[in-house]
């Protein structure tokens, strides 16, 4: 994608020790000027080509994302490097340029976090922003799975969080089960009891051992329940018909 003479000339290629002075200003480009196949860039706005083929049209939206993304590398290191350098100066640097200074500072703290030899060309800056707040062995974890995978910003964060909630799970221990050995009379007297009550024997089992427990805790409370002893009582009552 052309850029015109006016379009950030210092960011191209290695940036000179001082800023070049603007250009004198050039005629205002009228609606024909593109040629075919290029889209000119300006300060307000994208200069397209009257007639433009759908693959050059797709060509430059991907040259346009690849200059929003790497944008946000570039404010995140120029961030950096005001506050390294500048560290009583630099807040006026940014309002003089009129850019956000929270904005900056989440660029700035990605920047930091990656160095250029680790910042994946593949992935986009807000790949990279997911694993910010990682170590670098896990850094380097996701991000070797999301170039492999090709995943977008938002599968790699659940792809994430798919395994944070496995690990939780397998942190929570599991609840201890015991089996009650008992003798097959008891059990049939049980089952005998409940039969009587026209109720299922599961449900008169938890009825009944609810009732007992809550009798048993309200008494050593000293809040006894005269519902519950009497459903007790009944209970009991019944296993011994």
């Amino acid at each position: 994608m052309a850029h015109q003479t006016e379009q950030t000339a210092g960011l191209a290629g290695s940036m000179a020790p001082a800023l070049p002075q603007p250009p004198a200003r050039q005629p205002r480009a009228t609606p024909d000027a593109p040629r075919r196949g290029q889209v000119l860039t300006t300060r307000v706005g994208l200069q397209i080509p009257a007639k433009m083929a759908y693959d050059e049209w797709e060509r430059a939206g991907r040259q346009l994302a690849d200059v929003l993304d790497s944008s946000s590398w570039w404010k995140g290191d120029w961030m950096v490097y005001g506050k390294d350098h500048y560290t009583d100066r630099y807040q006026r640097g940014i309002r003089a340029v009129g850019l956000s200074y929270q904005t900056l500072r989440n660029y700035a703290w990605v920047s930091r976090r990656f160095d250029h030899s680790r910042r994946r060309p593949a992935l986009t800056f807000q790949h990279h922003a997911e694993l910010a707040s990682m170590t670098v062995p896990e850094q380097e974890l996701w991000l070797d799975r999301a170039e492999e995978h090709r995943w977008t910003t938002k599968q790699l964060r659940n792809a994430i969080r798919a395994v944070h909630q496995g690990e939780q799970q397998r942190s929570v221990p599991p609840v201890p089960s015991r089996q009650l050995e008992l003798p097959g009379n008891r059990i049939e007297r049980w089952h005998q009891a409940a039969r009587q009550r026209g109720v299922d024997f599961e449900q008169w089992v938890v009825s009944t051992l609810d009732s007992a427990a809550h009798s048993t805790l309200d008494e050593e409370a000293g809040e006894p329940d005269a519902d519950l002893i009497e459903q007790s009582a009944r209970a009991a009552a019944t296993v011994r018909a």
